[in-house]
């Protein structure tokens, strides 16, 4: 079980964090004055998501935060995605790593001070430089595999597989169906998370993100054959149906400054 932490570099923290209940969980991002590290677009997200037991992933979380629940569940997210125009703060696109496919293991969470956020069991995409330096740098869990998406009107179809010995792969295709909407309880509290949780250099930070409300269609699942769920958490969930399977087309995205809080 991930242990809570003493103290917080977030000013807006409550002065007890110890016992702060989590956060509601808002449609949009407060705007704040933390400046920018990366921005970035999203394009043709497939999240897919299965209902879990805490306890069953408790041990996966670092010090200083614990599984966000709803209802008495968490959940652990299949998330297939286009990663567009990556550039540091307000710099051009980078080079040869700024357009890539990456597919991630994600899990819920929220730490002492409330603050609801994801935690990356694993991210794989098709570019090496930003493997190496968001493994170095960031402490995030990128994997270099080959990735790539095809789309055929309103079907679309992802593929991975990591590079290396054990080389775990994915294969998603869904039909994309319906008018946008709005999300509802469940879709607010998988998707509207203004932040992740990492470890990296002895310490967990708080890495606020920023963008516009999400709007989703719904997707009929086609096929899906994936490793990655169990590769990252050890659970076979992937055998049975999603609790929730949401398309978005996409947003423009823009990451804070991290902020240590344990």
């Amino acid at each position: 079980m991930a242990t809570s932490c003493r103290g917080s570099e977030d000013p807006s923290a409550p002065r007890d964090e110890r016992d702060a209940a989590p956060r509601p969980v808002p449609a949009a991002r407060p705007p704040t004055s933390s400046g920018s590290v990366f921005r970035q677009r999203w394009t043709d997200l497939v999240f897919v998501h299965w209902a879990v037991s805490p306890d069953a992933v408790a041990g996966l979380f670092p010090p200083g935060t614990r599984p966000d629940v709803l209802d008495g569940k968490t959940y652990v997210g299949l998330v297939l995605f286009g990663m567009r125009d990556l550039r540091l703060s307000r710099g051009p696109v980078l080079p040869f790593a700024g357009r890539f496919e990456e597919v991630n293991v994600r899990l819920y969470s929220v730490d002492a001070a409330g603050r609801r956020g994801v935690v990356f069991l694993s991210l794989d995409c098709n570019r090496l430089l930003p493997v190496i330096a968001a493994n170095g740098v960031f402490g995030l869990p990128y994997r270099w595999a080959s990735a790539r998406c095809d789309r055929f009107e309103e079907r679309i179809l992802y593929a991975v597989r990591r590079k290396g010995r054990q080389r775990p792969r994915s294969r998603l295709w869904v039909a994309v169906e319906g008018e946008q909407r709005s999300p509802d309880a469940l879709e607010s509290f998988l998707t509207a998370r203004w932040g992740l949780h990492a470890r990296a250099w002895g310490r967990t930070f708080y890495w606020p993100v920023y963008h516009e409300p999400w709007s989703f269609k719904d997707a009929a699942l086609l096929l899906l054959e994936d490793e990655l769920v169990h590769a990252a958490t050890g659970l076979s969930v992937a055998a049975s149906s999603p609790a929730s399977l949401l398309y978005s087309q996409g947003v423009s995205v823009r990451f804070g400054r991290p902020f240590g809080i344990c």
